[in-house]
């Protein structure tokens, strides 16, 4: 599973340091805000043909990912 991690990638030079699929100019949030608008996984492929669906897999670990952590109060 955290091969599809190695699809997301941070460039500062690019998209203004946001994760991106693959080096493309293609954003995590990109991909999320389709889901949310309710695009299927097919529907969104059919959208932006550079994207594979191991792709939309990786996006949807990463976001999962950035979330799960634990939030200390003091």
């Amino acid at each position: 599973m955290s091969d599809l991690l190695r699809r997301i990638t941070i460039n500062p030079k690019q998209c203004g340091g946001r994760p991106c699929i693959r080096g493309m100019r293609i954003r995590v949030s990109d991909v999320l805000d389709l889901f949310a608008a309710g695009l299927s996984a097919e529907q969104i492929l059919e959208e932006m043909p550079d994207l594979e669906a191991d792709d939309l897999k990786a996006a949807l670990m990463y976001a999962s990912r950035k979330l799960n952590h634990a939030v200390l109060v003091a």
